[in-house]
């Protein structure tokens, strides 16, 4: 059954951009950037304070699902399930699949975090360490498990079917949407509702990211010279993929077609990123869907902004698609947004297929000129998008890479 084709019906997003996929797009396609400056504090005076660039969820509007659900669907959740109840119920509306009979067996459920509940984590930390409490919410534990966001999503929306998280790192959502199409090819289930979310805007997490020095201080600015790294963002993004065969026999929207998929190790090193498991995974991709690399594509970059990784990931770019590379183009949607971690690779699946099918590339912010040692063909400016097929990239921490290649219809 490997030869099943897989389709995408439904899509969610939560960002920094804003809630639902109109807003994110909106705010890619004219330019705007939803990082800002955050500065907080843990406990009582300036001891544990943190500030600099990142891209927050301002906040949610849980009005449609409390319209479907009841009141107060979202109390008692990290932020992290808060934001994939929200992108995973907009994919399952516009997926017309709330509710569906093919939920309660034959729908599989496989969502990617690069870590559990943060705030939750953080919250019992300061109430112990900092107030000197001797006990913690009752809920911190459910809360903060890295399986939270899949079992909210299966209890809230009746899905039976195998329900499980990824976990690695910045691949994460990538690698679940990548098993999620092998669920389907395989026969296993006729439905899968993928995707990935991140919440780790903490100050553990905030001095975690400092102390790697992988972070920029000012902006994200991918491919760019004078670039100093990432900035930190929270969201969430979902997709409904399902079998060609069950979309056309209930007549569902098509938004597009996941074609393949490449996965791979470097065998390297924890945080040094190398060329080749990036080069080999883009190569099982194409290989999968049976796209030929002299195919001009759109590219979704991983696209970080930290000096390594915007060389690494562009030399391979260079690597396997030598002088073909020309005719493509390279988009970074982490300048606009920030780096969701474990949900990047979702969102930027979820964006990379909007900019085929509304045919706009959006522009990589904050550039200061093109950095001639990450030469790629980058969209510095928003522009026509010509392009039929979508290579999004996910290179995470450890050597772990996820690539995926979605096909408009």
């Amino acid at each position: 059954m490997a030869d099943r084709r897989v389709v995408i019906t439904g899509m969610g997003a939560i960002s920094s951009l804003g809630q639902g996929l109109d807003a994110n797009w909106t705010a890619l396609a004219e330019g705007r950037s939803g990082i800002g400056r955050i500065s907080r504090n843990i406990g009582e005076g300036d001891l544990h304070h943190y500030e600099g660039p990142a891209g927050v969820v301002a906040s949610i509007d849980a009005s449609a699902l409390e319209a479907r659900l009841g009141p107060r669907p979202l109390a008692h959740l990290d932020p992290l399930a808060a934001f994939s109840v929200v992108a995973g119920h907009e994919a399952l509306v516009q997926a017309g699949l709330i509710d569906h009979k093919v939920l309660e067996r034959r729908t599989a459920l496989i969502w990617g975090c690069g870590s559990g509940g943060n705030q939750t984590m953080e919250e019992s930390y300061a109430r112990s360490f900092l107030k000197g409490a001797g006990n913690v919410h009752p809920l911190t534990i459910p809360k903060q498990m890295i399986s939270a966001p899949v079992s909210h999503l299966s209890m809230l929306f009746g899905v039976q079917g195998p329900a499980f998280t990824v976990a690695s790192a910045c691949a994460s959502s990538g690698h679940a949407i990548g098993e999620g199409l092998w669920m389907l090819r395989s026969g296993r289930a006729d439905v899968a509702v993928v995707g990935g979310a991140e919440a780790a805007l903490t100050y553990g997490s905030w001095l975690g990211w400092i102390a790697l020095r992988a972070m920029a201080d000012d902006a994200c600015r991918p491919f760019s010279i004078n670039r100093k790294g990432m900035v930190l963002g929270e969201g969430a993004a979902a997709l409904v993929l399902e079998t060609y065969e069950h979309a056309a026999a209930r007549g569902a929207h098509i938004i597009a077609e996941l074609s393949g998929y490449g996965a791979t190790s470097d065998a390297h090193h924890i945080t040094m990123p190398h060329g080749r498991g990036a080069e080999a995974a883009i190569r099982a991709a194409h290989e999968d869907a049976g796209i030929g690399l002299d195919t001009p594509v759109l590219i979704s970059s991983h696209g970080t902004g930290t000096p390594l990784n915007d060389k690494v990931e562009s030399a391979a770019l260079r690597a396997v698609y030598g002088d073909s590379l020309a005719a493509s183009r390279v988009i970074a949607t982490k300048s606009s947004h920030g780096h969701l971690i474990g949900g990047a690779g979702a969102l930027e699946l979820v964006t990379g297929i909007l900019a085929l099918n509304h045919r706009i590339a959006p522009a990589v912010l904050n550039g200061l000129g093109a950095d001639p040692d990450s030469a790629a063909p980058v969209v510095w400016e928003t522009q026509d998008c010509p392009y039929d097929v979508l290579v999004s990239n996910s290179f995470a921490f450890g050597g772990l890479n996820a690539v995926l290649i979605a096909k408009k219809v």
